[in-house]
């Protein structure tokens, strides 16, 4: 028997979120078929599934977040391919869930022109992108760590922490990107806090440009 829990709202953000427990992989694979590419993101943790929709601030996050990502990688020459938020899931891990946003980076040549990816046979997103406006129910750090992913920046519209996966399985902060060596926390906030003051993004990707450029090219020798 299905068990529905709401599992939280923040209103000022108008951000729900849904719990449902007992559901089978089967129910997991026919919810995501049945949500298709509408904007509900589900998480699947071994039985308890949650539906989440996300506010209009989520998605002002993710999108500065991702644009940001993108131009650092064009600005320091690293191969890049997003993968948006593309559904992630291992049966033989009972887990599955969308990232807000993520990329390929180191191991972009590796699903280089593929169409699809397996994560039984091909690696998972380098970097992946978590804004937390209204927290899960479910542990998505946990469903990160099982499916594999190196690093996942973690955003609650105030702080950035950006946490890599140790040889125990565990998530852990660090004070740089380890896709982008010498990138800190503290900056990508800067440059988020940047945005909203701006609001024109032309303007915005201006200056972005420039730093990238002027600063953080040559401080990694790029």
């Amino acid at each position: 028997m299905v068990t529905i829990v709401e599992s939280g709202t923040r209103a000022s953000a108008l951000e729900q979120r849904f719990l449902l427990r007992d559901v089978g992989w089967e129910g997991y694979e026919t919810m995501l078929k049945l949500v298709g590419d509408r904007r509900i993101r589900i998480t699947y943790d071994r039985g308890d599934l949650e539906l989440m929709s996300p506010s209009l601030e989520h998605e002002k996050f993710r999108d500065l977040l991702g644009v940001f990502i993108r131009h650092i990688a064009f600005g320091l020459r690293i191969p890049c391919r997003g993968a948006g938020s593309t559904t992630w899931r291992r049966r033989a891990k009972d887990r599955g869930l969308e990232a807000d946003t993520c990329f390929y980076l180191a191991s972009f040549p590796h699903v280089r022109g593929k169409e699809s990816i397996d994560l039984n046979v091909d690696p998972p997103p380098d970097l992946a992108i978590e804004v937390e406006i209204s927290r899960s129910a479910l542990d998505r750090m946990g469903i990160y760590a099982a499916l594999g992913v190196p690093e996942v920046w973690r955003f609650d519209g105030e702080a950035l922490r950006i946490e890599q996966l140790q040889a125990d399985g565990t998530y852990a902060a660090a004070t740089s990107s380890r896709s982008f060596p010498l990138l800190t926390p503290e900056e990508v906030v800067r440059w988020v806090r940047l945005a909203e003051a701006i609001e024109d993004e032309t303007e915005w990707l201006g200056q972005l440009q420039a730093w990238i450029r002027d600063e953080l090219a040559p401080r990694v020798g790029a």
